[in-house]
């Protein structure tokens, strides 16, 4: 619904300028309505980057963009869908465009970054944040920054800049979370664990913390589930990630048992346990 007092000023707006230039009501009429629907275009880009399908997002910033070719906002809000729709390279070359925008920021090389990070580009992605500022600090930066120099097997760094990143966001559950794999797969498993309970104090929804604390107490031979929330599907893929976990570790009978337990939790077929199950008892038989 329009403001009264909007619709008034601008009939009176229209009405001024037709008398002076000779320019038409529906003329003034198509440039006013142009600018007030920049405003919409604002809020209704916001609306797409969270919410809908990606692919849809994609469309609409797509066919914006035909229209408004020399607007960044329309160029990122493509970019950041292409990513979410997980159309990686796609959004390697969107964020491309982005960055060679005049009115680019830091913020978009950080974007383009993490594109480049999810392409394996690894090499271009630590270029791109080593040409942005040090005095640019965000939460997103850092979190990248870690994740590179996991790459590069420099733990010192990475730890630092995990460190950072947690530190400058009021939701630092995904951070630790990284942090955390970070060490799982450096072989500290006990550093591990703590980070993902870290992780689940800060979100207790963010299953994948739950499911990564469970392999690191399975890797230090612990196969009881942590107390933490969860459902009773959660339940369930946790004690099946736990049954793998002490098979790996060649506690088999520990492993088939867990198993069992996934499968009788389930409140539905538990298809994976199942044919983990299967598969494992159909090896032992041969």
């Amino acid at each position: 619904m329009r403001h009264p007092v909007i619709a008034t000023a601008l009939a009176v707006t229209f009405g001024t300028l037709a008398g002076c230039s000779g320019t038409t009501d529906a003329d003034l009429v198509e440039r006013s309505l142009r600018g007030v629907n920049v405003v919409d275009e604002s809020n209704l880009n916001e609306v797409m980057l969270t919410a809908g399908d990606p692919n849809e997002a994609v469309a609409y910033f797509q066919r914006t963009l035909t229209d408004n070719p020399e607007r960044i906002d329309v160029r990122r809000g493509l970019a950041k869908s292409l990513v979410r729709a997980r159309r990686i390279p796609e959004a390697r070359t969107a964020w491309d465009a982005v960055v060679a925008h005049e009115d680019a920021t830091h913020g978009d090389r950080v974007g383009l970054a993490e594109t480049l990070i999810r392409a394996g580009e690894w090499d271009a992605a630590e270029a791109t944040l080593n040409a942005i500022p040090p005095t640019y600090e965000t939460h997103e930066r850092y979190r990248l920054e870690a994740m590179v120099a996991d790459s590069n097997q420099q733990w010192g760094k990475a730890d630092s800049f995990y460190e950072i990143a947690a530190g400058l966001t009021d939701t630092p559950a995904p951070v630790l979370n990284n942090w955390g794999y970070s060490k799982l797969t450096r072989g500290d498993a006990p550093a591990a664990a703590r980070l993902f309970t870290d992780a689940i104090r800060q979100d207790g929804t963010l299953f994948t913390a739950k499911n990564n604390l469970v392999m690191a107490r399975g890797a230090q031979g612990d196969y009881t589930l942590p107390v933490i929330p969860m459902t009773q599907t959660e339940r369930a893929q946790l004690l099946h990630t736990l049954g793998l976990a002490a098979i790996k570790r060649g506690d088999v009978q520990t492993g088939k048992s867990l198993l069992r337990d996934a499968i009788e939790t389930h409140p539905q077929h538990f298809d994976a346990a199942a044919r983990s199950l299967a598969a494992l008892e159909t090896g032992v038989a041969n």
